[in-house]
């Protein structure tokens, strides 16, 4: 999908309302690899819309330039804006994680009369944690293409950082997620992404405005989350207006892998009424 930013790769299953998925911001995400194993069930009631971040799977790469002037959470609302206009897509619900969740987060505050309604898994941004910062899986993301590279024992470590028991992600998911991770142009992007994330000493203050999330909005979030952790949701469900929260325990950072179908059903509940 063009946009006067860059192409923007879109993945697009199933019919019904539209729902626009943001994945989260590791190393090998997309949209694809984020959410492939919910499609079956969500198809089924939604149009479900996948785009790649700018920076991620088949979008293109932000430069220094472009993350000095915006962050990527700014330069990801102009650039999902454009590409969801291109489809003629007006109104939608939206679901984000992590760093799309912090997409999702601002799409909400900048054009609330667009989303319909809003699903934040441990999102980034509307959140300020009370324990030490970066968070422990912050230290993994910013280790994994440094000392080194990319190799598969990293991935392996990386993916157990992410979530609450590894054992149930065999090595085809390690070596799927490696091998996403790769791509020359997504790392030279992510050190880029990195150094940017540094220098504005982490991501925008979104829950300085939450206030202005209209859409109703329920929150996800793993008990065992070690990225984006659980004792920061507080401003979320004070300032969030017409806000609900589910707490899954023995559950990490990725909600939609660990707890897939109990997530499918939530999701397609709280937004199948709001249809």
């Amino acid at each position: 999908m063009a946009t006067t930013l860059g192409q923007i790769a879109v993945t697009e299953v199933g019919s019904g309302p539209a729902l626009v998925m943001l994945h989260g911001g590791g190393p090998g995400a997309s949209g694809i690899s984020n959410y492939q194993q919910n499609l079956s069930s969500l198809a089924q009631r939604f149009r479900v819309i996948m785009p790649d971040q700018p920076g991620f799977g088949g979008s293109y790469r932000p430069t220094e330039s472009d993350l000095d002037d915006r962050s990527i959470t700014q330069i990801t609302l102009d650039a999902l804006y454009q590409a969801l206009d291109a489809l003629d897509i007006d109104r939608f619900h939206l679901l984000g994680n992590s760093l799309g969740g912090a997409a999702a987060i601002a799409m909400a505050q900048t054009r609330p009369e667009r989303v319909t309604g809003l699903v934040l898994m441990a999102p980034g941004g509307g959140w300020l944690p009370f324990g030490p910062t970066p968070t422990e899986g912050q230290k993994a993301m910013f280790r994994y293409y440094n000392g080194g590279g990319p190799t598969p024992r990293k991935m392996a470590d990386f993916i157990r950082t992410m979530v609450f028991d590894h054992k149930q992600f065999g090595e085809d998911v390690v070596q799927a997620r490696y091998q996403a991770s790769l791509d020359e142009s997504h790392i030279d992007f992510y050190h880029r992404y990195n150094a940017a994330f540094a220098k504005r000493h982490g991501m925008d203050p979104l829950w300085r405005d939450l206030h202005k999330v209209k859409a109703p909005t329920l929150l996800l979030w793993g008990r065992d989350d070690r990225t984006i952790t659980l004792d920061g949701a507080q401003l979320m469900l004070k300032n969030i207006r017409d806000v609900q929260m589910h707490i899954f325990g023995n559950c990490g950072h990725w909600v939609q892998l660990e707890r897939a179908r109990e997530f499918e059903r939530l999701v397609t509940d709280f937004l199948g009424d709001l249809a």
